[in-house]
């Protein structure tokens, strides 16, 4: 491992993400995620020190309401809004389970069914989604239980945290299926499991102090979640992300984005570089954009195997 890695490695040596945030937070405190609301526009930035405040004051919330062991829905669109409330579950010790928010009807079936089987007792979300979650929550009595939580509604009182007891092998979130072909099936992941997970990305990805993360993957899925959000974190490194959406509407703005700022790592699924690669060549013979994709290091690919495809 070269010196450079070596730095940015330093202090992954951390046995839970609880004590990951902490460690960069004191070491790191300026380094930063950025949002692409757009996929061109920073709209907002979180450092690591103001993320393991927020993380803070969302866990003395959530252990003030007595549900230390418990499950918490997380109902966000992709932002620094979920990051804060993920971590702030992790703080408390409250088993995360990252979601979306349901669209109208759309999906409700899903959250209803992953709510029924995670035993979830709490559920936050932005405060612009929850009167359109409450009129939905008419319909599901699984989510209607819920003890509800603004994100923004948070006092400034993270000093009172008490931190638990928080073992590598507890469970930090628990990770469910897309439920696109059958009723969402979760997985329990430990803070280990994702430390262990994300060592062997690094090993394999050869990440250096200088490395930069840009993402567009949806937070709420694993790919998403540990490489675009939580790697970044484990190294040390800047890491740039955008909503789906963003990339869906112009698929342009992530090759953009890494040549704006020298990504060194970025991936996504198969279909994400056939969108790029059909409309790379006309904007490009036209002249509207300059793209300078040599500082990216990793093109990684998480496709689906042609064999398991229906015709």
């Amino acid at each position: 491992m070269s010196d450079a890695s070596i730095k940015g490695h330093q202090l992954t040596e951390s046995c839970t993400l609880v004590e990951l945030l902490q460690n960069r937070a004191l070491h790191q405190p300026e380094q930063k995620y950025t949002f692409l609301l757009d996929g061109k526009t920073e709209t907002a930035s979180l450092t690591y020190r103001e993320l393991d405040a927020i993380a803070r004051s969302h866990a003395v919330r959530l252990q003030t309401l007595g549900v230390t062991g418990e499950r918490a829905l997380l109902l966000f669109p992709p932002g620094l809004d979920y990051l804060a409330a993920f971590f702030g579950c992790l703080y408390a010790k409250v088993i995360a389970v990252p979601l979306y928010p349901p669209k109208l009807k759309r999906n409700l079936a899903k959250i209803s069914a992953i709510a029924k089987d995670a035993g979830a007792k709490v559920a936050i979300a932005p405060a612009r989604h929850l009167e359109n979650l409450e009129q939905l929550c008419e319909q599901a009595p699984e989510l209607k239980g819920l003890h509800w939580l603004s994100a923004e509604m948070l006092a400034d009182d993270g000093e009172k945290w008490q931190q638990p007891p928080i073992h590598p092998d507890s469970v930090a979130y628990l990770q469910y299926t897309s439920g696109s072909t059958s009723t969402p099936k979760g997985v329990m992941v430990s803070h280990a499991n994702v430390l262990y997970n994300i060592e062997y990305i690094h090993r394999g990805f050869h990440h250096d102090a200088e490395s930069v993360a840009v993402t567009w993957l949806p937070p709420f899925h694993d790919m998403g979640l540990i490489d675009g959000l939580l790697k970044p974190l484990y190294l040390g490194i800047p890491s740039y992300f955008m909503p789906p959406a963003a990339f869906i509407q112009n698929p342009m703005c992530w090759l953009e984005a890494i040549s704006r700022y020298k990504a060194t790592h970025s991936g996504g699924p198969n279909f994400a570089y056939d969108l790029c690669a059909s409309k790379i060549s006309k904007i490009l013979s036209d002249g509207q954009k300059k793209l300078d994709l040599s500082s990216w290091r990793v093109a990684y690919n998480g496709a689906e195997n042609p064999s398991t495809k229906k015709p």
